[in-house]
């Protein structure tokens, strides 16, 4: 197997890889994995277990052969996957009884989410959990009948290994079918049942029930929701920041601020390389789970931004620049897309490359230097994690800098100074593998991550990332007939895209547009939009199916609406109708929006706190937002003067108009609340405005 010891250049290595002279099964060296281009079944191309990727040949071998199918799911930068693949998929033992008794079958969960999504479905409802590595057991035809996570080799802990589980359920597959096929009957059953959405009529009270629900799982001493592990959960502050904004009260603006602002002091953020981890083991968010995921960032960062438009905290917008600096920096393709993670580990241990000991940071800043910068980091010769030290603010900058008898800002400048030395010494370690795969869905959350941070920072590298980004999608992830596709990897494009791709796409070319004015951009959001209508809608609910009218049917046809660690597809297209429709004035996309709500708004009742991307849709069509008509030369400074003012205010729900407008100066003209106010000049005036109205 390709171990995270050998990273992103022994995946390069077997891309370039002649490999005509290797028989279909991949010959002794390698299996069928050898022939792909996913970044994590290439980490298995050389297990023992003879894998085949997702496709008709292992079904039909299986029919033929009687045989279950074990399917394996994961992710390159999962480490739980690196540590069963270590212990079992590299084991010829292993290896000899999957190979002798099962069909086996390796999917990456980035490249194939609806595979991914319906077998998730499948644990959740079999054994209450999920996770990766997914494990499935199944019939032929494609019926689930077991499900399980991690399992060591051999039995250990009360935890059954996987020897013993696949013995049992190739016995139970000889000699009772029978029970075999009536539990793939129950499992279908409930599949089918989940697929279906409950439509309803949703007022305020969903939202205060939501509200309700944040406000008890909040963790007043260290931020954020629940307890360990603990994730970042941006669409809880986005939530927060909506709330506020509609009950006028301050309680959820300090709430969302103390969040991030812990979270940027914690383990969790890379307070040298800069983005976030993927989640806290802690409440306190000092030991983090070290893989970084493009659309963590992407997400974050968002929040940071959005909390600092409605709050003015200057330490909210300095983290967003952060976040989007390692972004550019560490994942960014020279083709202009983004790519989809770092791994948790290096040199087989994980986070290793981010920890550190005194006598390290000394060596390279020097004795007075380097105390200081442990004392701030809290670098210690005991450690806070496995004898080493996870860097992290025990307490805010201004606080440390006054304990110290400095400033801030004087703090800052020596931590400017350091960050250069000591990554200079990180990037002496053995790297983790960076998983190159280019997804459409998670670089159109980037996409409009950079748009709005160029819309409040007047930063050109911002918009420049974005646009990049967008070219990217439209040049290598589009047919010649306008089907967007999932991925990109080595020069290989992957499945046509999902829902998901679609409705994040076309969020980042319209924040593209409301950044620019640039039609191109409107013009291509409403071109995707249109294709996604066609491809993904149900006509008898109104909402929208995760998998296109092409693909390949699966157990049932999904229509995911509740919230994961990415919004929800359906969620996002609402959203994106909404605006579309309000900024073309096209009362069909308005429409449409509409019905994806209704559609949605009794599973929404039922679970407030799972929908809060959708209730801001909801949010959006009860209120009616701000309208904003703006006129004025293309790109002239008096336009950007005044659409660099609306930008850096946090406007739920803003349509943005343009009309261009030659040889005469720039005005903004705004309707709220059913008053339509005389139009403005000056971006000083549009804020005066803006305190009355928002």
């Amino acid at each position: 197997m390709i171990s995270d010891r050998d990273g992103t250049a022994r995946i390069r290595e077997l891309l370039a890889l002649d490999k005509e002279a290797l028989p279909l099964h991949g010959g002794d060296r390698f299996n069928r994995l050898i022939f792909e281009a996913s970044p994590y079944l290439l980490q298995h191309a050389e297990n023992p277990v003879a894998w085949y990727p997702w496709g008709d040949e292992p079904f039909e071998v299986a029919r033929r052969e009687d045989k279950p199918i074990l399917l394996s799911i994961g992710y390159a930068t999962c480490h739980w996957c690196h540590v069963m693949a270590h212990e079992s998929f590299e084991d010829p033992e292993v290896a000899e009884l999957i190979n002798r008794k099962f069909i086996a079958i390796k999917v990456d969960r980035e490249e194939r989410p609806d595979i991914d999504d319906q077998y998730m479905l499948v644990s959740r409802m079999m054994t209450g959990s999920g996770g990766w590595p997914l494990n499935i057991i199944m019939t032929p035809d494609r019926h689930p009948f077991f499900a399980v996570t991690y399992m060591p080799k051999s039995s250990r802990g009360g935890m059954p290994g996987i020897m013993e589980t696949l013995n049992n359920i190739a016995l139970l597959w000889r000699t009772r079918r029978d029970l075999v096929l009536k539990n793939c009957a129950g499992v279908m059953e409930g599949l089918t049942r989940q697929a279906v959405v409950s439509s309803g009529v949703v007022d305020g009270g969903v939202s205060a029930a939501a509200w309700k629900q944040l406000k008890g799982m909040y963790d007043p001493v260290w931020g954020g929701f629940g307890g360990a592990p603990k994730f970042p959960m941006p669409h809880f502050v986005s939530f927060l920041l909506l709330q506020g904004i509609r009950s006028g009260e301050s309680q959820p603006l300090r709430m969302a601020e103390q969040t991030l602002a812990a979270m940027r002091r914690g383990g969790i953020f890379d307070q040298l390389g800069f983005g976030f981890h993927r989640y806290a083991v802690d409440r306190a968010w000092l030991v983090p789970h070290f893989e970084k995921m493009l659309y963590d960032q992407a997400l974050i960062a968002g929040a940071f931004l959005d909390t600092f438009r409605l709050g003015g905290n200057e330490e909210m917008l300095r983290t967003t620049e952060e976040i989007l600096a390692g972004v550019i920096a560490d994942l960014t393709s020279p083709q202009g897309g983004f790519y989809a993670a770092l791994d948790a580990d290096s040199e087989g241990e994980e986070g290793k490359y981010y920890l550190w000991r005194p006598e390290e940071i000394w060596a390279a800043l020097g004795k007075e230097e380097g105390e200081l910068c442990c004392r701030l980091f809290d670098v210690t010769p005991s450690g806070n994690f496995e004898g080493s030290n996870i860097l992290h603010l025990e307490r805010p900058l201004e606080e440390f800098a006054l304990a110290e008898g400095s400033t801030a800002e004087h703090l800052r400048e020596k931590v400017a100074r350091w960050r250069p030395l000591l990554l200079a010494v990180r990037s002496g370690r053995g790297a983790p593998l960076r998983d190159e795969k280019i997804l459409a869905s998670w670089n159109g959350l980037m996409i409009a991550t950079f748009a709005e941070a160029h819309g409040v920072t007047g930063n050109v590298s911002y918009l420049r990332a974005a646009m990049d980004g967008a070219a990217f999608l439209e040049t290598r992830l589009m047919t010649p007939e306008g089907r967007l596709l999932r991925s990109w990897h080595a020069g290989r494009a992957g499945a046509p895209a999902f829902l998901e791709d679609y409705a994040f796409f076309v969020r980042g070319l319209i924040a593209l547009h409301q950044a620019t004015l640039h039609r191109r951009f409107l013009a291509s959001a409403l071109r995707l939009t249109v294709e996604m209508l066609r491809l993904f809608c149900d006509p008898e609910s109104g909402a929208l199916f995760d998998t296109g009218s092409d693909a390949e049917p699966g157990l049932v046809r999904m229509k995911g609406i509740s919230d994961g660690v990415i919004p929800s597809g359906n969620a996002v297209a609402a959203l994106n109708l909404l605006r579309l429709g309000r900024i073309t004035g096209d009362d069909d996309l308005t429409r449409r929006g509409r019905g994806i709500v209704t559609a949605c708004s009794g599973s929404m009742a039922r679970a407030p706190v799972n929908h809060l991307q959708m209730l801001a849709a909801v949010e959006m069509l009860e209120q009616g937002g701000i309208h904003l008509e703006l006129s004025g030369e293309p790109d002239s400074a008096a336009t950007a003067g005044l659409l660099r003012a609306i930008h850096r205010r946090y406007l739920p729900g803003l349509t943005l108009r343009f009309t261009p407008r030659e040889g005469r100066g720039a005005t903004a003209a705004l309707c709220a609340a059913g008053v339509c106010y005389p139009p403005v000049a000056t971006p000083e005036e549009l804020e005066k405005l803006f305190e009355f109205v928002a």
